[in-house]
């Protein structure tokens, strides 16, 4: 079981980049995007995607899941994450 503390960025940033429904639905919606302003929203969707992933493992017992706050900054790095791997798909999509 792997314990989430809301103060332990280190925790925090590897949660959100390795979280596969992030990189799975950015790199899916990146490539997808015919202008780069759909980045934005394949980041969003992406972030929700890999939020939902964390609140069902917290809800399973993957995840202890003691402090408040935490969530936030998941959310947040999951974006921006999910905004990286947008654009490497968007980069790397079929023209």
């Amino acid at each position: 079981m792997i314990a989430i503390n809301s103060f332990d960025p280190m925790t925090l940033v590897l949660l959100a980049a390795a979280n596969p429904a992030v990189i799975a639905v950015a790199l899916i919606m990146g490539r997808a995007a015919n202008q780069w302003q759909k980045l934005l929203v394949a980041a969003f969707a992406a972030s929700v995607a890999g939020f939902l992933l964390y609140w069902i493992g917290g809800q399973i017992g993957l995840f202890a899941i003691h402090a408040v706050g935490g969530e936030a900054a998941i959310f947040l790095l999951q974006l921006a994450f999910g905004l990286a791997w947008a654009g490497l798909g968007y980069a790397f999509r079929k023209r």
